[in-house]
């Protein structure tokens, strides 16, 4: 008799324990994106294009309809190292097994080279992001697929202009949930 009961408590306690967060409200993730895309500079009307890669960490909190995450990135090309500083938010579609979202972000450029001339200044920047999260079943990882496109207005002076600077990428996400 105290055997079953000794062994109902441990069953409910390993069952309780490996499903802790299930029943909560509030997940806390970290994660890694990687993406691959193109940057384009405008100069009044012309415009100068190039292929771009991008990688990432994240820290973010995920309630039921949002989800919000600080961001940290760094996109390379040929000419250019771009380091950007993120604020998102995410309004998630509630769905059984692939959950699509929209999210918009502000944040900065920081610390970056253009043309091997290191930017003078910080730049206001803007993002917005389309994508699916697909849940890895019986772990706490979750894969991000997503569509960004990252704007930077008067991204650096060249003496006659102050071009634009647009980076549009499909990424992935790693999200691990604590």
């Amino acid at each position: 008799m105290k055997f079953t009961k000794v062994s109902l408590l441990t069953l409910g306690a390993m069952f309780a324990a490996s499903n802790a967060n299930a029943g909560m409200l509030i997940d806390i993730y970290g994660g890694l994106s990687t993406g691959l895309g193109s940057e384009v500079i405008f100069v009044n009307d012309d415009s100068d294009s190039e292929f771009a890669q991008s990688y990432g960490v994240l820290l973010g909190i995920d309630i039921p309809l949002f989800r919000f995450e600080a961001e940290y990135s760094y996109l390379t090309t040929e000419y250019s190292d771009i380091n950007a500083a993120m604020v998102n938010a995410y309004f998630k579609i509630p769905t059984p097994v692939v959950k699509p979202y929209i999210g918009i972000g502000a944040g900065m450029l920081i610390d970056s080279t253009v043309a091997s001339a290191k930017m003078d200044k910080d730049i206001a920047a803007y993002q917005g992001m389309l994508g699916l999260t697909f849940d890895i079943p019986m772990t706490p990882f979750k894969v991000d697929a997503e569509a960004r496109a990252l704007y930077a207005p008067d991204f650096y002076d060249i003496g006659f202009a102050k071009p634009d600077f647009l980076y549009y990428e499909l990424r992935a996400k790693l999200r691990y949930v604590f």
